[in-house]
């Protein structure tokens, strides 16, 4: 530069003379981008593209994947790439790296953090990284270099690697003393994208925050708070194959990774992140908020009532909640919005009960998370922010009925249980199942009464529910009685005038102003108690029965939609829940299935509560179910008549009849039609009316089947009274079903669906599996991602490799992607297209591969013949890459000289020797090759095998000499 690059930076937040954090960032990003020629790329959103092994973007590397693991597509940008430097936004909450339950015990861990990172895909390598580094960290951030340690891979002898003493030498070129140059063992200072694929050594700088000239090398990497890991740079040069052994990468990467909270402190000279200006002014806003003490910073026992914990917790969790929710992240009911809205409730709860502030603290927070981050880093608008405020606000309110319910059952149960017991499971899972109590938040409030979880019974009961559940509709019915009254029951009920129970209030919901469904509240009388095929008035505390109500909101499983979970209470007892497991409709009566937590009496009067968003999930599954069920009849015609169906929370099943498989084209035309009816928003009519009066509805499907008098019809987009007119065709253009269950009032609420799964159950019988929604959206990511990387595969192919080992690992990473598209969760037309393109591409690389190995071999063979001349006995070594490519080697030479037996040895970087041999036939029956082969493979502590004319094996480097001595011996003693 003709200008010396410098540090720029005028105080802000940060106290006189201290650089603030977004300057800070921003002399990271431009002394890369500026002094050393990087491409400055922006941060990747916080989801992870097409990645389902992923919840979030949990480090800067993992946009850079399909550069290290070499599947990058050869014509796409990022295989451009060459230096790279970004501000990567990270979450880590949920899945293998989770701080979560970490966050506000201490001042380090957080759930949202930045990764500022450098990379190099194939272009500097240790001296030039380690060199920027130090560079940047001593004269542009000016860190004085005596409070600075570096550590390096000190090798291990079980996989043959030694110490990494290339990196030990550039830092000592680089001024930094011997003393201060660590070495660290494998789990230490060696990192491994995972089981298998790049990995390399790294080497780590280390911060001492009290320096005063001392030697801290004894406390780096033992955990004190004095001396941290600030910068970690990994060098990818090994490749960890799936049989575990490391090979030499033909490319070298560079990895590095540095938290920008971290530096920051250490820049402010702070010695807890939340001290920083990237958390004071949140601090600052919860205190103003709520009106509390300030935050002082305190932890463990210092920190009387959790306050300080409780300021750090929200200040962390906001900044989450801005992250994800601005990345399409929404606290929803599974993966990663399961993980979002485990945050959200956590904070909640922490505003609430700890820091007593009023509700709607935690969405007034969300502009100064904006002010201190976003402006200078990611980029927010305006609109996006009310956005984000009224998520959390309608979360908020959703969550604090429950938590106030849940603090109370806490309560009653800890009083009346013994001293020195654990909290009972069954609370605790009624807690989580109705509720939405987060575990980690059950285990912290029983944390702050000094009493633990029964965990290993709570398992129990997660895994029952979990069998359940993967059972299917019918799992748990046979066994269970307490659901389906007997004929003796049913009639005893019918005689007493017991009234059928009204069930009517489970489509009592309707829109709200936002756009919300708002579920209207039920209260009912306990009419009649059913346990052990018999009807009772009272059933005592512990005890599973099936309650009969003479009303009720909940959904009983029928019509193919799975029924309504839930809990109720009895009115009065605002602290003791009722879990509703299942409910079923028996001669019109609805039982639902309920433990009793203490004695249920006929005559109780009890409120009812659905679990709302696994009943909307069922409603947009079932109105998507009808949706799909009219866009098989247009595209594949109509005589195409379903034959089953299944509706759950989760995905959707539908059999319908078909003359043959359903072709990619007609799948993606069937979710085309279903796509277009979504983006019209259309809404969903509902009515009863006579079952004579639907009859009458031109193309209704199913009226042959036992429906009640009157019946319900489902019409989509077309009004019940427009489709009953005499000679209407309206029926015919649109969705129009007989049906019970419940449904969304506007299909935009769907948002997508992908037919995730298609296959004949029987001749002239289809099923399909489909999901909705966030999932939907979720499987069309991945799709598209597995489609780069097959397309990437594909185009390496074309290039026609000269090599074996890369032709081999191209057929590896075929059958890999082979087995990654059966399995993953995606557009069925999608998985067909790419399973028809792996297919040929697996043809096309075993061919390949036979083809080299087959001119390899003769190239071999060739060179043999003319070192030995058609001898007799031709005994060798030869390199070769497999025992294939050996065997061919020996069969050309007896091919070219059909009166000589060969015997070839092949030793491998492994350590292993390759052994293959054919006896000529003019040598049978006296000549063996299989005992040839036995008797040269045992030398080498090895194993053979054969038959007379072939035979292989391998042993071990150590005894080949002498196994070539053996080979010649026996030979000779044959012939």
């Amino acid at each position: 530069l003709v200008v010396p690059w410098r540090w720029r930076c005028t105080p802000r937040r940060g106290g006189s003379g201290c650089p603030p954090a977004g300057q800070v960032r921003a002399a990271f990003l431009r002394f890369f981008q500026e002094r050393h020629g990087h491409r400055r790329l922006p941060s990747a959103p916080v989801r992870p593209r097409g990645d389902p092994r992923l919840l979030f973007v949990n480090a800067g590397m993992n946009q850079f994947k399909p550069i290290f693991l070499g599947t990058v597509h050869p014509r796409s940008e990022l295989a451009q790439h060459r230096r790279v430097v970004n501000s990567q936004k990270c979450v880590r909450a949920g899945g293998k790296h989770n701080d979560l339950e970490d966050v506000g015990r201490d001042t380090y861990h957080h759930t949202f953090f930045e990764m500022l990172g450098n990379w190099s895909f194939g272009d500097y390598f240790k001296e030039e990284a380690c060199s920027m580094a130090w560079e940047l960290l001593t004269e542009v951030y000016e860190i004085p270099k005596d409070r600075l340690y570096v550590t390096y891979f000190g090798g291990d002898s079980s996989l043959g690697l030694s110490a990494d003493e290339e990196c030990r030498d550039v830092w000592l070129r680089l001024g930094v003393p011997a003393s201060r140059v660590l070495p660290f063992p494998l789990k230490d200072n060696f990192w491994e994208m995972g089981d298998t694929g790049p990995c390399g050594p790294c080497t780590e700088i280390h911060y001492d925050h009290v320096g005063g000239g001392r030697n801290a090398a004894a406390l780096v990497n033992q955990g004190s708070p004095d001396v941290v890991e600030i910068w970690n740079l990994v060098f990818m040069q090994y490749s960890r194959e799936v049989e575990g052994n490391l090979l030499p990468l033909p490319q070298h990467h560079v990895d590095t990774g540095m938290g920008l909270e971290r530096l920051v402190t250490i820049l402010q000279n702070k010695r807890s992140n939340y001290d920083t200006d990237l958390f004071t002014p949140i601090l600052d806003a919860i205190h103003k908020g709520c009106g509390g003490p300030r935050y002082q910073g305190l932890v463990g026992d210092a920190d009387v009532g959790r306050v300080n914990m409780a300021y750090r917790v929200v200040a962390d969790h906001v900044r989450t909640l801005c992250m994800c929710i601005t990345d399409g992240i929404y606290p929803g009911l599974s993966g990663a919005e399961l993980v979002l809205r485990r945050i959200l409730r956590r904070a909640v709860r922490f505003c609430s009960e700890v820091l007593h502030a009023p509700p709607g603290l935690l969405a007034s927070l969300v502009p100064t998370v904006v002010e201190v981050l976003l402006p200078e880093a990611f980029w927010l608008t305006f609109l996006i922010l009310g956005q984000i405020m009224d998520i959390i606000n309608e979360n908020e309110v959703a969550f604090l009925s429950s938590l106030e319910r849940g603090r109370r059952i806490i309560e009653r149960t800890v009083q009346q249980m013994e001293p020195s017991t654990n909290f009972p499971a069954e609370v605790a899972w009624s807690l989580y199942g109705n509720l939405g109590f987060p575990l980690d938040l059950i285990d912290l409030m029983l944390e702050e009464k000094g009493i633990s979880l029964d965990s290993a019974a709570f398992n129990e009961l997660a895994l029952e529910d979990a069998k359940r559940k993967a059972g299917g509709p019918q799992a748990g019915q046979l066994e269970n009685g307490n659901t389906c009254l007997d004929v003796h029951s049913l009639a005893q009920l019918q005689n007493s005038n017991v009234p059928a129970t009204d069930d009517s209030p489970k489509y009592a919901y309707k829109l709200g102003q936002h756009g919300q469904y708002e579920f209207s509240p039920c209260q009912a009388t306990v009419l009649m108690l059913y346990r052990d095929q018999s009807l009772q008035k009272e059933v005592g505390a512990g005890q599973r029965c099936g309650v009969i109500l003479d009303r009720t909101n909940f959904y009983a499983e029928q019509g193919g939609q799975a029924c309504d979970q839930g809990y109720m209470i009895r009115l009065g007892q605002q602290d003791i829940l009722f879990p509703v497991e299942s409910v079923r409709l028996c001669g019109g009566y609805v039982i639902h299935e309920v433990t009793a937590v203490e004695t249920l009496h006929a005559g109780d009067q009890v409120q009812l509560f659905v679990d709302e968003a696994q009943r909307l999930a069922c409603m947009t599954n079932h109105t998507a179910t009808h949706l799909l069920n009219f866009a098989l009849r247009h595209v594949l015609g109509d005589n195409t008549e379903q034959r089953g169906s299944h509706v759950t929370a989760e995905r959707l099943r539908f059999d319908f009849d078909t003359k043959g498989p359903v072709t990619v084209e007609q799948l993606q035309q069937v979710e085309q039609v279903v796509q277009d009816v979504i983006k019209r928003n259309e809404a969903v009519h509902m009515a009863e009316v006579p079952l004579t009066l639907a009859r009458r509805v031109q193309g209704l499907r199913a009226v042959d089947e036992g429906y009640p008098d009157p019946v319900r019809i489902v019409s989509l987009g077309v009004p019940v009274e427009t489709v009953l007119t005499r000679d209407s065709e309206a029926a015919m253009q649109t969705s129009v079903e007989l049906c019970c269950g419940t449904h969304l009032l506007q299909t935009g609420a769907m948002e997508d669906l992908a037919i995730i799964s298609e296959r004949q159950l029987v001749k002239g019988i289809s099923r399909v599996i489909a999901v909705t929604g966030g999932q939907a959206k979720q499987a069309r990511e991945v799709g598209q991602c597995l489609a780069m990387e097959v397309d990437s595969v594909s185009l390496r192919m074309k290039q026609r490799t000269t090599s074996i080992p890369e032709m081999q690992n191209l057929s590896k990473e075929v059958g890999q992607l082979t087995k990654v598209v059966a399995n993953t969760a995606m557009p069925q037309w999608q998985r067909k297209e790419l399973q028809t393109i792996l297919k040929a591409l697996q043809r096309t690389a075993n061919t390949a591969i036979k083809k080299l190995e087959v001119q390899q071999a003769e190239e071999k063979a060739q060179s043999l013949l003319a070192k030995h001349c058609n001898q007799p006995v031709i005994i060798d070594t030869v390199p070769a890459d497999s025992l294939s490519i050996l065997m061919k080697v020996v069969n050309q030479l007896c091919d070219k000289s059909p009166g000589s037996s060969v015997l070839l040895l092949s030793p491998q970087v492994s350590g292993e020797v390759l052994c293959a041999c054919q006896v000529s036939k003019n040598c049978l029956p006296v000549f063996s090759a299989a005992d040839w082969a036995v008797a040269v493979c045992t030398q080498m502590e090895g194993k053979a095998g054969g038959s007379p004319v072939v035979a292989k094996g391998s042993g071990n480097a150590k005894g080949m000499q002498g196994a070539l001595t053996t080979a010649l011996q026996f030979a000779q003693s044959k012939l």
